[in-house]
């Protein structure tokens, strides 16, 4: 018979025991190792059939073993202990803390950091007990989250609560991907419901076209000192199809993903303002957007803006209001690809706003004029979920330097005029939670080394000292470190391996050959992450003899484990996952080569450490960042990898290898994977293999050895999420909390109309005018060292000298006058206006290189409250027959 009704039953915990029950909702335990010890502890063999979940082995441990608990005077030591240290965890002093620009009590504001931020994503992967992640975006989201903890930042993290994930994966008997969604019970989950004081559920409510409301209760997860808070649809109120809204991550049509858009960003500020009424909390100075998901809480926070002073607001019009939001927003993205991004047909979303929808009083139009593609090649009619959160943005950054610069091109048409080397879009390169990646026995060697206290800082805040250690470290200890790794991937690895083929219909009988997979004393490559064609999961079957030669080798065999989801509506994916399946399944190489379905935390966690090299072949430069291989890495892990994402930008040779590119234009797909696969086969059979296998005294891989050394004392501080968040907090959330607080109702206002009137301005400023005085130079030559002395006449129309800066900008030109590393010098005003109401601007110029050598001048809006000279997208630039000087060659 089925249950017509399903709840969870939760044992009483005996008074001794009650701080297990705040050890199991604080998401700490998932990073740190003496509190999972402490649960397995509590019960071995429920921790196991728990999946390592405190909450689930909490809620099936017998009476009868809790009362043996109660008197155990050791496991009750052990219990105050760990308590006492998520007490000082939760309420000392940390790198914000201590940092001289955080907040103090007796003047918060007087302070260089923010208060507190709120972060938005689609998605967070904080642990595999809270499935609420797809891929690289929501690990980054959850591994932020960790370490903002861990460095004591105000953080408050906004995300979505889906009632079925995104979906388990298993295979058919043919290979074929199968998805499965199973229920997700919220009460049998590490996260408790928001309550109003009289104990009712804490609820937000959206408007929807036709008189209909989406209203969502509040979950909050606890991540360390990070409050996590997902909004959760399935609320009796609703209707059928609104309870549905948070169904799946990435599911369903265009107004099913535009209603999760909504009710992430407009609910989601409304959530956290509700948390903070509730709590205490201060309120959040700054608003970041992880990805354009979230975008829409720009909007709502100018609704509240907009509101009168007796309900909270401050009374501005929508340009005043955006001028406010903007100054206190960053906006991150991680999309290398238009086609990556969300777009929404412009009557969609246009359907959902105004008085019929949602922030009724904010004019639809100014709402669809910031997601609209108005710049060359733009679709007229879609609404870009990053175009809003870029123009919703005073600051924003890609998640490497490579994609940064991907970034700034991707986006330059927002920007006319401007050189793509100028969009203001900045880049802080990902990192990863140390202490959620790092191995235990890997974590163990370290803290033999230089103490448990200073290893766990090296993991959480870095500092390369601390990392320097490794160099001490035996050369056997360290590989016989590697070698325990790899014997407990190879048992994970069958183990897998047995469970799916059960699930694809094989019975015992035809599965002894699973106990001979993978060998604990081979090179042994991992590759594992989602699916989409530019990752490019197929690649090493290029050509498949080669590769049947490489696993095979009589002395130098290689053995590789896969691992990866295709989206669910993408068959192409599927496909490939089909085509790797089929190659593995074949029994010549099924003991070399393996594909583990339902990739996920609990896996990669087993993955990275065991793997000797981790293989990323993607499209360059279509990786934004490539966070796995930074995980693998702190488990001295080499890389063997395209430099993409992050490995383009801290590569070297002492520590893995770089596979060459053809990604020239000239070269088609077909003939680029042909080439990319030839020198991928040629460096693991010549460089990898021969180092790996290559062994010296004691039987040790010297080199090998001295490479893994490399690997963690000069990566392993660069790939920490903690040297990530502290770059956020410096270089983006300080200056983003500065403008917020300089941007009062009048200061707004004040800027909204200075560039209302700016723009209807521009189009009568104009470069009339441009001459070199004391020109020594003779025939387009001039001489290292001389100067120019410029005068520009401009045209300014209604404006003022004040409103504009005049600038000359130099440099090295190709053979088409471009100029190379430019460097901009203001000019300052001579006089004027004369007669036909022109200016006449003047300054140096010196020439300080040598080579093919030019210059141009150009006019940019000057406002001290703008954050970059391209704020407004506006510049005049000098037309042909401007006047003398326009370019100059020296040598």
């Amino acid at each position: 018979m089925k249950a017509i009704r399903r709840f969870t039953v939760r044992p009483v915990l005996p008074e001794p025991l009650l701080p297990l029950s705040e050890l199991a909702r604080n998401l700490r335990w998932s990073w740190h190792t003496e509190t999972r010890d402490l649960f397995q502890a509590v019960d071995p063999e429920g921790w196991q059939a728990a999946g390592g979940d405190p909450v689930r082995l909490l809620g099936s441990v017998s009476a009868a073993r809790l009362a043996e608990l109660t008197g155990d005077r050791r496991f009750l030591r052990r219990l105050a202990a760990v308590a006492d240290d998520l007490d000082d965890y939760l309420h000392g002093r940390r790198w914000y803390q201590a940092h001289s620009g955080a907040p103090g009590d007796h003047d918060p504001e007087g302070s260089e950091f923010p208060t507190a931020v709120a972060y938005f994503s689609p998605e967070f992967g904080v642990t595999a007990a809270l499935p609420q992640y797809s891929g690289g975006l929501g690990i980054l989201a959850g591994d932020h989250l960790k370490a903002a903890s861990d460095l004591g930042v105000p953080l408050i993290g906004v995300g979505l609560l889906y009632r079925h994930g995104y979906f388990r994966q298993s295979l058919s008997r043919e290979g074929w991907q199968q998805e499965h969604y199973p229920l997700l019970d919220p009460n049998e989950l590490p996260v408790s419901l928001l309550r109003e004081p009289d104990g009712a559920p804490c609820q937000v409510s959206l408007a929807l076209p036709g008189g209909r409301s989406l209203r969502a209760h509040i979950w909050m997860a606890q991540v360390g000192r990070v409050p996590l808070l997902m909004l959760d649809s399935d609320v009796e109120e609703n209707g059928p199809g609104e309870r549905d809204v948070t169904d799946r991550l990435y599911g369903g049509g265009s107004e099913h993903r535009l209603l999760q858009e909504m009710l992430l960003g407009i609910g989601g500020v409304r959530a956290v303002r509700a948390y903070c009424r509730l709590t205490g909390h201060p309120a959040p100075e700054v608003f970041h957007t992880n990805e354009g998901h979230a975008g829409f809480l720009g909007l709502e926070r100018i609704r509240e803006l907009g509101e009168p002073p007796e309900r909270g607001g401050q009374d501005l019009d929508f340009d005043a209001a955006l001028e406010a939001v903007r100054a206190g927003t960053v906006f991150t993205t991680h999309t290398p690809v238009p086609a990556g991004i969300d777009r929404f047909d412009r009557e969609l979303v246009a359907r959902h706003f105004g008085d019929r929808g949602e922030l009724a009083g904010v004019p639809v139009e100014k709402v669809l004029q910031l997601g609209m593609e108005t710049y060359p090649g733009g679709e007229p009619n879609l609404f870009n979920m990053a175009v809003m959160g870029l123009r919703l943005a005073q600051r924003a950054n890609g998640v490497s330097t490579l994609h940064g610069a991907v970034s700034r091109g991707m986006f330059a048409g927002l920007w006319p005029g401007f050189d793509a080397a100028e969009v203001p879009i900045t880049s802080v390169t990902n990192g990863v939670h140390a202490p959620t990646w790092v191995a235990p026995e890997v974590f163990r060697l370290g803290a033999g080394q230089i103490g448990a206290s200073r290893a766990e800082d090296a993991l959480s805040v870095g500092g390369s000292q601390r990392w320097d250690a490794v160099a001490d470290i035996p050369d056997a200890d360290i590989w016989e470190l590697r070698r325990e790794l790899r014997e407990q991937l190879v048992l994970e690895v069958r183990e897998r391996l047995r469970a799916s083929w059960r699930q694809r219909g094989a019975g015992a009988a035809e599965l002894g050959w699973i106990d001979g997979v993978l060998d604990p004393d081979v090179l042994t490559i991992g590759f594992a992450r989602r699916v989409p064609s530019y990752k490019r999961l197929t690649l090493m079957l290029r050509d498949r003899d080669r590769l049947m030669e490489l696993l095979l080798h009589p002395t130098r065999p290689v053995q590789i484990v896969v691992a990866g989801k295709a989206h669910p509506a993408d068959d192409g994916g599927k496909r490939l996952v089909q085509e790797l399946v089929k190659f593995a399944d074949d029994p010549r190489v099924r003991h070399r080569i393996v594909f583990l379905p339902d990739y996920g935390m609990a896996m990669a966690q087993k993955l990275y450490p065991g793997c000797d090299v981790w293989l990323n072949n993607p499209l360059r430069p279509l990786e934004a960042c490539g966070t796995s291989g930074m995980k693998a890495a702190l488990n001295g892990c080499l890389n063997l990898s395209v430099l993409d994402g992050w490995w383009d930008e801290w590569f070297e040779p002492d520590f893995g290898w770089a596979i060459p590119t053809a990604d020239g234009s000239a070269t088609d797909d077909d003939r680029r994977d042909e080439l990319e696969a030839g020198a991928l086969y040629e460096l693991i059979e010549n460089r990898v293999a021969p180092r790996f296998y290559d062994r010296g005294a004691g039987g040790l891989p010297q080199r090998w050895i001295e490479m893994v050394r490399r690997t963690l004392t000069t990566l392993g501080p660069k790939v920490l999420a903690g040297r990530m968040v502290r770059e956020y907090v410096e270089r983006l959330y300080a200056p983003a909390a500065r403008a917020h607080r300089s941007l009062n109702a009048d200061t707004a206002r004040e800027l909204a109309s200075w560039k209302g009137r700016v723009r209807v301005g521009w189009p009568h400023v104009a470069v009339d005018h441009v001459e070199a005085l004391e020109q020594s130079a003779a025939g387009g030559t001039a001489e290292l060292g001389s100067t120019l002395a410029l005068r520009v006449r401009v045209a300014l129309g209604a404006l003022q000298p004040d409103d504009v800066e005049v600038q000359a900008v130099s440099g090295r030109v190709d053979s088409d006058d471009a100029i190379a590393d430019a460097q901009a010098f203001p000019l300052k005003p001579a006089g004027g206006p004369d007669l036909e109401g022109r200016w006449v601007y003047e300054g140096p110029l010196s020439l300080d290189r040598t080579g093919p050598f030019g210059y141009t001048v150009r006019i940019l809006p000057a406002h001290p409250l703008l954050a970059t000279s391209a704020d407004l997208g506006l510049v005049a630039l000098p037309t042909e027959g401007t006047g003398e000087g326009a370019g100059v060659l020296m040598r």
